[in-house]
């Protein structure tokens, strides 16, 4: 007979770990990273709606394929935090952070643990219309609640999950949309004056002289599957490509990052109706210069009918990504996150005296014939280089950089021109980083001050709204958050 003391202990220690099983389990938990997915139909349910991106109404009158916001949590046991792509050409800070506010008072998630993209579809209703047209204002609605239900609903979908990344060229689809120009080939910009590119100047080679710029032409994927049964559970890419466009007309669509995401699934064995819950999503990378017109490239691209090129685009690029997975030698439970999200301030640019004249001038002239003398584009940035002069002198920005194991991804809420994300992924302390534009608001584009120099579409005043050093001073801070986040590995 075993002695009474020892029976006791022994005892003791079974109804202890009979009754207080939850800490042991906590523990054991808190160790395994786990994931959830969500994919919420943000398609506009009243038309005619217009689909802002130009300089005049373009309106839909249908959708011709559904808009998503697709949403990936991510939790350590520490750190919780969500990822989310929307199908918008740029979904404004105040919706984005309504639908983030929402979210967190339905699920464990902070506001601040949320970076929430668009895609930068052309062919999508604006996201920020509270006093308008009752189509917009309702679509505004749809969108908010559509962000925050996604994010609540892949929160409610976490489980064991393993995680892997990699990358895979796809430099074929990418090209820099700003180019030198032939001698006396460069017109008059908005302001009167020439500058020393052009973008978008067509692909004639009488024109054409030389790209003032690089391409990425990496397609980066992050893969989710289910630690227990190995099934994906998720695709979330990244290709610095504008958009492709091409859609029919007067209809909405979510351009190749939507096709992208419809033919994913097949690609790597999951359901393409989403019945098992796998989900893939396409981030905008940094393609503020870059976009998919083949320029000065022999023999040039045949004609396409409507969607056929967003069609080859997002089948080149589910390849590439496909590829890309394949190369991943193993997805890790044992990752642990991190996540840091800093307010900077920036200058907004003002008009000269000498602007300000001119534009107040230009938007004066009733005469049709003199209107009709003005350079192209005259009127429109006229009228916002006076918005920006009664503008306030600052803006404040949100910056995120994301720790994923060995893997960084960073957020900036502006079209990124590309030099700044290779540089980026070049100075990083990460083996593998991810940068992502158009994320948590949208600010307009961001060249660098080399490219500032240069002028062209991108750099005009009401175009560019920031201090022309902004893309250095987000480089250093991004840097900064980065080499903190690698700290805490």
């Amino acid at each position: 007979m075993l002695p009474v003391r020892r029976f006791r202990i022994s005892l003791a220690s079974i109804v202890a770990a009979l009754v207080f099983p939850a800490p042991f389990a906590c523990a054991e938990d808190a160790s395994v990273l786990r994931a959830g997915v969500a994919a919420v139909d943000i398609t506009p349910k009243d038309f005619p709606v217009n689909m802002p991106g130009g300089f005049g109404p373009n309106m839909a009158e249908k959708a011709h394929d559904a808009l998503h916001a697709r949403a990936l949590v991510l939790d350590d046991g520490k750190t919780k935090l969500a990822i989310v792509i929307v199908d918008n050409l740029g979904v404004a800070r105040e919706a984005i952070d309504e639908a983030k506010l929402l979210a967190s008072r339905k699920c464990d998630l902070l506001p601040e643990r949320m970076l929430v993209s668009s895609t930068h579809t052309h062919s999508a209703p604006p996201s920020n219309v509270i006093d308008g047209p009752k189509e917009a204002v309702a679509y505004r609605k749809i969108l908010v609640a559509g962000i925050a239900e996604a994010i609540i609903r892949a929160h409610s979908d976490l489980r064991p999950a393993a995680i892997g990344a990699a990358t895979h060229p796809l430099p074929d689809e990418v090209f820099n949309r700003r180019w030198f120009l032939k001698p006396d080939k460069m017109p008059l910009n908005p302001f009167g004056g020439k500058d020393l590119v052009k973008m978008n100047p067509g692909t004639s080679p009488d024109v054409l002289l030389q790209a003032a710029g690089s391409t990425d032409p990496d397609v980066s994927v992050l893969s989710v599957q289910d630690a227990k049964s190995r099934k994906p559970l998720a695709i979330y890419a990244n290709y610095s490509l504008h958009y492709v466009g091409g859609i029919p007309k007067a209809m909405a669509s979510a351009d190749y990052f939507g096709e992208f995401a419809r033919l994913m699934p097949t690609r790597i064995g999951a359901k393409a109706d989403g019945s098992d819950g796998f989900v893939a999503m396409l981030s905008n990378g940094t393609s503020g210069d870059i976009n998919n017109i083949p320029f000065n490239v022999t023999p040039p691209r045949p004609p396409r009918e409507p969607f056929e090129q967003i069609r080859i685009v997002a089948g080149k690029t589910a390849d590439a990504a496909w590829h890309a997975r394949n190369k991943i030698p193993a997805h890790k439970s044992d990752v642990s996150l991190g996540m840091i999200q800093r307010e900077i301030t920036l200058r907004l640019r003002k008009p000269t005296a000498e602007q300000l004249e001119r534009a107040k001038a230009i938007v004066g002239i009733t005469d049709e014939a003199e209107r009709a003398k003005l350079p192209p584009l005259a009127e429109p940035y006229a009228q916002r280089a006076i918005a920006l002069s009664k503008a306030d002198e600052t803006l404040r920005v949100p910056l995120q950089a994301i720790r994923i194991g060995d893997i960084a991804i960073c957020a900036i809420p502006f079209e990124t021109f590309v030099e700044t994300g290779l540089d980026l992924k070049r100075r990083s302390p990460f083996p593998r980083s991810i940068i992502v534009g158009i994320a948590n608001g949208y600010n307009g584009y961001l060249p660098t001050p080399e490219q500032h120099k240069l002028g062209g579409y991108e750099t005009w005043l009401g175009t560019n709204k920031v201090q022309e050093d902004t893309s250095v001073i987000i480089t250093n801070n991004l840097l900064e958050m980065l080499a903190e986040l690698a700290k805490q590995k």
